[in-house]
């Protein structure tokens, strides 16, 4: 089966995951690992018979048959990549909260991006949280939602920590823009204890319909539970809707798949696990003779 191929930008834990979830791809085929130094992760990408770089996104942008480029490195690294990979022609899918481009949450909105040169995957705790305000939105409506994501401080590297502020911005608008919230908020939470838990995710929506039978509630949010596992196995619904009046509450936990990262990585796996899902849709319709215009 041919095969798109795609370059990573970032060769730390987020970049390294991301290859691994590359090499199992049907669709997808790594181009090139490109970083700034020297790293463990160029190495480790380049013992495994991946093309490397340390010139990061001028080396990517230079090769001709990277056709989508992943860029794991941070918000302000992004936002001086992005002219330079749109000048390339390259699809660029921004795993940063740098939001050059519109929000991607591939189970609820990926199909409505056609043509966008570059996507944004909003953050881990939006990937895991957004389909659930929207789950509940598109039943009962959402005049607030605010979710908490808890993530082990362990699988909290240099990239997530000084991304925090861009985190709970980038989420927040997120949650209203595509989970279709009127007003949203967001908090993340690093949690030092050992062993390491897993990600653990809490949804808070104010439903506008109050009318709206709570069996509709949790079917809508089950059916999107199952949509997320198809591409997070390791996605579940750890306290179904609890609804008190207006007020819906979910909880949900992400296990990661252990690729790279440890399995209690759920934060990072589940953003990794949705780019490449949306990579994949989009490689498909390269595959296809589209040119990428249609996903």
């Amino acid at each position: 089966m041919k095969r798109i191929k795609a370059g990573i930008i970032g060769p730390g834990n987020i970049g390294t995951d991301l290859m691994y979830k590359v090499f199992r791809s049907e669709r997808l085929e790594m181009g090139m690992m490109a970083g700034v130094v020297e790293s463990e992760g160029i190495r480790r990408a380049a013992s495994m018979g991946v093309k490397t770089s340390v010139e990061g996104a001028e080396a990517v942008a230079r090769e001709n048959d990277i056709k989508i480029v992943f860029e794991a490195t941070s918000a302000a690294a992004h936002q001086k990549n992005a002219p330079l990979l749109r000048e390339a022609g390259k699809m660029a899918i921004d795993l940063t909260p740098a939001a050059v481009g519109p929000y991607c949450v591939p189970c609820v909105n990926l199909d409505k991006l056609s043509g966008e040169p570059n996507i944004n995957m909003v953050t881990c705790g939006g990937q895991a949280t957004i389909p659930i305000v929207y789950a509940i939105s598109r039943v009962a409506g959402a005049s607030y939602a605010e979710i908490v994501a808890c993530i082990s401080s362990k699988s909290a590297g240099p990239g997530t920590r000084a991304n925090m502020d861009e985190f709970t911005e980038t989420t927040s608008k997120a949650i209203e823009a595509v989970g279709g919230a009127d007003r949203g908020k967001a908090i993340i939470v690093l949690n030092p204890a050992e062993p390491p838990l897993m990600m653990t995710n809490t949804v808070i929506v104010r439903a506008k319909d109050k009318g709206v039978a709570p069996e509709r509630i949790t079917e809508s949010v089950t059916a999107m539970v199952g949509e997320i596992r198809q591409y997070v196995p390791g996605y579940k619904l750890r306290v179904p809707p609890m609804i008190d009046g207006d007020k819906v509450t979910v909880i949900i936990e992400v296990q990661g798949q252990g690729d790279f990262l440890p399995p209690y990585s759920g934060n990072l796996d589940i953003i990794n696990s949705a780019a490449v899902a949306a990579a994949e849709k989009l490689a498909a319709g390269m595959l296809a003779g589209l040119g990428g215009e249609a996903l």
